[in-house]
């Protein structure tokens, strides 16, 4: 029996956050990421939104022997939905992929909801270890939501899976945050 793969788009492309088995470099097709408001948190999701013509870089994984539970748990808030067919990658076939977003009903507008720079923080980490500066960039042009505040809690992560950075990888978080005019809250 081959196990399933998930696809991760966000913090799941940084490897340090999970250990999940042969990871490589996959493609979704037709989806975005965004920043979404939910009322399941007073942070904002990173989700994937169908969006035609568009890609997301991320990276597939195993999921030895069907077991999504722990995934599913770390992964709430979000529904899993099957992927088949819309992503592409390298190297031996797939009998099932999956991704995580959140219900389009679920998704709020408006609210004093803010993206944790240290969940940030860890997705950055991932696209440049995976991706390079290319990838990055890219993450950063890909997404949706940039106007929604961000809480500085580097000194005290408030995300539950945060990583240290390297200077270099903290500067270069704060030069896309800069160079995309976003409003950096500092943290309490």
């Amino acid at each position: 029996m081959n196990d399933p793969y998930f696809f991760g788009y966000g913090s799941l492309v940084n490897q340090d956050t999970h250990i999940y088995p042969n990871a490589r470099h996959a493609t979704l097709q037709d989806w975005r990421r965004a920043w979404v408001r939910t009322d399941a948190r007073d942070v904002v999701f990173l989700t994937a939104v169908p969006a035609i013509g568009h890609r997301i870089d991320g990276l597939i994984a195993a999921v030895p022997d069907a077991d999504w539970a722990a995934l599913d748990l770390r992964e709430g808030g979000y529904q899993r939905i099957s992927s088949d067919g819309n992503v592409a990658h390298v190297g031996d076939p797939v009998a099932e992929i999956a991704h995580y977003a959140v219900d389009p009903t679920d998704m709020r507008k408006g609210g004093a909801h803010v993206i944790l720079l240290s969940y940030l923080d860890v997705v950055v980490q991932g696209y440049l270890r995976e991706f390079g500066t290319d990838g990055v960039q890219a993450f950063f042009d890909t997404t949706d939501g940039w106007d929604t505040p961000i809480l500085n809690d580097r000194a005290t992560p408030k995300y539950p899976r945060a990583q240290v950075l390297t200077a270099s990888e903290t500067q270069l978080v704060d030069q896309h945050l800069s160079r995309l005019s976003a409003r950096v809250q500092q943290g309490h």
